[in-house]
């Protein structure tokens, strides 16, 4: 009997020990899968079918590195990435990429917001604008006046909306050899749509706001703690803090590639199998898997859409407001009260409000992730340099099969968009030559 009751209590401490493993790299992964991501997702799945399934797989081991990576740099420094770029190169480096980063996170914001809108009327009618209106001061609000605690909370809940898009694939006739075909044999296809629609994957499976917010949110998580100090300032801590970091971004970016793939077979045994391959965006994905999916898939699909943007506009807005911050070396963080860092939160209301603009939502979802597709490649390779200074890690560089894998995350970036750009110019050659 005594030996029973002493071993509940024990794996009850071993869950909440996991459990509160989970936080920075659980919300960055689960805000991978916003509107812009969705949508991407779903025209891959509707114009290419399960053969582009695969993507997923090779994608895994290159973000959980890529991120592990970010998350390591703010917690062993104390400073997100934008404060590390700032204090070791020249500010034309921190200022070219902070610009690049404010365009690529603006268009996504005010695709993902046109994307919530439409979902919300498509569900109940109404002015899509009103909704845009309302999500926007919604995320602000919450941003400003919850506390950090509880608001990393609710992020934290809101990463199981993300379950709904398994619902949906199991209410969709999957045939389960074909995709795991699909799955296991890469299929390339030397196209200007096939290398467009691979970098707006890769753009939406490894961005940078990604890794600005985790790295940024390991620093505040550190800032907020008094019992902690930059990893680098106490490194007998470095073998447990970077098995938490390590176990939080590997199960972060394993639900983030999970739900990612169920999107691409969710709308390969749907769209695709019935010829709807024409599909713009993740709203217009909902809506036409009514008459092949049913109604059912049809309302999954758009509350999906609604819940995760909820969980990416702040992580978008907040990491824009971060880097800008951060490379002003003003006081950032969402623990600081509003009167306490009002260059921070007067930095994410405009980065959400900027986004009220005519920009076609439609185009955006899709080019947004191409956009940032290309811009983490520079962004990688400044990390990849960072993490090797003892200038800026101490005796923590980043070594081993994890900094290696950053490298082969990068060099894939890098091939991916080269390919893009040469293929669309043969292209556009063919086309004159036709002409």
């Amino acid at each position: 009997m005594k030996a029973g009751a002493s071993k509940k209590p024990i794996e009850n401490e071993d869950q909440d020990s996991f459990l509160q493993r989970l936080g920075p790299g659980l919300i960055t992964g689960a805000s991978d899968d916003d509107p812009s991501g969705i949508g991407t997702y779903s025209q891959a799945g509707a114009q290419l079918g399960f053969g582009i399934g695969w993507t997923m797989l090779i994608t895994y081991p290159l973000m959980a590195a890529i991120q592990e990576i970010s998350g390591r740099i703010g917690r062993v420094t104390g400073h997100g990435i934008a404060g590390n770029v700032c204090r070791n190169f020249p500010a034309p480096v921190i200022w070219s990429l902070i610009v690049l980063l404010f365009l690529a996170n603006t268009i996504n914001v005010a695709a993902d917001l046109g994307a919530m809108g439409d979902a919300l009327k498509l569900l109940i009618g109404g002015p899509a604008t009103l909704y845009v209106v309302v999500f926007g001061a919604v995320s602000v609000i919450a941003q400003i006046f919850l506390k950090y605690e509880r608001y990393v909370s609710i992020l934290k809940w809101l990463t199981l909306v993300l379950f709904a898009y398994v619902i949906a694939l199991f209410l969709a006739k999957v045939p389960w050899g074909e995709a795991l075909k699909g799955l296991l044999v890469p299929k390339i296809e030397w196209s200007g749509p096939f290398l467009t629609t691979l970098v707006a994957i890769l753009g939406t499976t490894i961005s940078p706001y990604l890794f600005i917010w985790q790295s940024s949110q390991e620093a505040e998580e550190q800032r907020i703690d008094p019992d902690k100090k930059p990893l680098k300032q106490e490194p007998q801590k470095e073998e447990e803090e970077v098995k938490r970091i390590r176990i939080d971004t590997l199960v972060g970016m394993a639900v983030s590639n999970v739900i990612a793939l169920a999107i691409i077979l969710t709308t390969a045994a749907t769209l695709h199998a019935s010829g709807k391959t024409d599909i713009e965006s993740s709203a217009q994905a909902a809506e036409a898997l009514r008459p092949v999916a049913g109604a059912l898939a049809e309302l999954i699909f758009a509350l999906g859409i609604i819940g995760t943007g909820l969980l990416a506009i702040p992580v978008l807005a907040g990491s824009t407001a971060y880097a800008i911050g951060e490379g002003r070396k003003w006081p950032v963080g969402l623990s600081r009260k509003p009167k306490e860092a009002v260059a921070f939160y007067s930095v994410l209301a405009l980065g959400i409000g900027l986004n009220f603009t005519a920009l076609d939502p439609i185009k955006a979802l899709y080019w947004s992730a191409v956009i940032n597709g290309v811009l983490a490649a520079p962004i990688m390779i400044v990390m990849m340099l960072l993490v090797r200074r003892k200038s800026v890690m101490g005796d923590l560089v980043v070594s081993g099969p994890v900094y290696w894998l950053g490298w082969v995350a990068t060099a894939a970036m890098f091939l991916c968009i080269v390919g893009m750009a040469c293929s669309m110019m043969w292209s556009g050659s063919r086309l004159e030559t036709t002409a």
